[in-house]
């Protein structure tokens, strides 16, 4: 099956008209409720169904639309900025720019940490032997940005500074334009490093305003393409000013980017399939209407969702203040009938995949809103738990704990 004519398209002349029309995916597909590998559509697979190889011409064209296009979603300037796709997972491209950024001589990064994510850049820092302090927060509190001010003025020589934006292992949308902000009043020449993995595409982010010198995320989140590669959105120059300061051969960002540049390869094997579906996945989202279309498909999930689950007696782990629309995590029933390994394979079944929680302090599942979903397909789910806590003998609605 050829790549969707629109994509096609769309790579020969630079732009691209809106994709046809997305098809559910066919009903045997599991439903993914999950933070990524996601459901994408059934166009986005169809563009796999080909081969290309990694020096054609077609692919290479294929791989410039792809970074000429983040750019595009990301809200900034090609003469300022660039995109640098990264085999791998997400991770990859993490440990890419950590890698890459913090200076062999003097290079100290703060890591602020409100969970897992958090937590895996601060172990990168750690495993590769680099100088950092980690500043945590509570699992279910967004980032104080008061608390990193007072860091940054009590010790202004960290050259590095990072943050998640969405913490996937509870859900909390961190104030990474604020923190931003705080990072280039008290340390100017810092370098802000933002980790959007779950939430670019679908939650916006002001990359100038927050003053954001490298984001990441990957092709398998809210663009709703297929596991593979990630990618960087840099500031050109702060990144051309990291050259011979990468720890890693294949993880050299400065020089990924220049092999891209200098004849439009991956110095290295590149994800040809998964590529192409990629672009496919960014028409789509254009006819959806981009983040703003996106953000609202996915915000009718988690109302349909968080309506439904409260009617059924679910207590959520966040308060509404702290979390976003790309993930929720309920805590477990207190009930004697309740194993959570038990649930989940019930609703797997049934064709629905939920996530266990990543907390530390308190037992929880995670359901996520993100994906090839629509609202029909979260009703499905919350028939199927109740299908399941029946089965269990749970009843419904649960007992709030005294």
């Amino acid at each position: 099956m050829p790549l969707n004519r629109q994509a096609n398209a769309a790579i020969s002349n630079g732009r691209h008209s809106p994709a046809e029309k997305v098809v559910p995916p066919p009903p045997a597909d599991k439903k993914l409720f999950t933070p990524g590998p996601l459901g994408v559509s059934l166009t986005t697979k169809q563009a796999m169904l080909r081969d290309l190889g990694s020096r054609d011409v077609e692919f290479v064209n294929t791989v410039s639309f792809i970074r000429q296009r983040l750019l595009e979603v990301a809200g900034v300037p090609a003469s300022t900025h660039t995109c640098v796709p990264v085999q791998g997972s997400g991770t990859f491209a993490v440990e890419a720019v950590i890698t890459t950024t913090v200076p062999r001589e003097s290079g100290k990064m703060l890591v602020l940490v409100n969970g897992a994510y958090g937590q895996r850049m601060a172990t990168i820092c750690q495993t590769q032997g680099l100088e950092h302090r980690v500043l945590n927060f509570e699992e279910t509190q967004k980032v104080g940005v008061e608390e990193v001010e007072r860091v940054l003025a009590e010790d202004p020589s960290f050259t590095n500074v990072a943050i998640v934006h969405c913490e996937t292992s509870s859900g909390v949308i961190n104030p990474v334009e604020e923190v931003g902000r705080a990072v280039k009043k008290l340390c100017p020449e810092a370098c802000y490093f933002v980790d959007a993995m779950s939430s670019f595409g679908a939650v916006p982010l002001n990359l100038i305003g927050g003053c954001v010198d490298f984001m990441v995320s990957s092709a398998n989140k809210c663009i709703e393409g297929v596991p593979g590669f990630a990618y960087a959105i840099c500031r050109t120059d702060r990144l051309l000013s990291c050259k011979g300061v990468a720890r890693s051969l294949s993880l050299d960002l400065v020089e990924q980017y220049l092999g891209l540049e200098k004849n439009g390869q991956f110095r290295f094997t590149p994800p040809t399939h998964a590529m192409l579906a990629f672009c496919q996945a960014l028409c789509e989202l254009e006819q959806e209407g981009g983040v703003k279309g996106r953000a609202k498909r996915y915000q009718a999930n988690r109302k349909v969702l968080r309506e439904g689950m409260a009617s059924l007696g679910f207590q959520e782990l966040l308060g509404e203040t702290h979390e976003g629309y790309i993930i929720t995590s309920y805590r477990f029933p207190d009930h004697p009938a309740f194993s959570f390994k038990d649930f989940y394979s019930r609703l797997n079944e049934k064709g629905q995949v939920i996530y266990p929680g990543k907390v530390t302090k308190a037992d929880c599942f995670r359901v996520g809103n993100i994906g090839h979903l629509f609202p029909e397909d979260m009703q499905r789910l919350l028939h199927c738990i109740q299908e399941v806590c029946a089965d269990m003998g749970i009843s419904l609605p649960l007992k709030t704990s005294s």
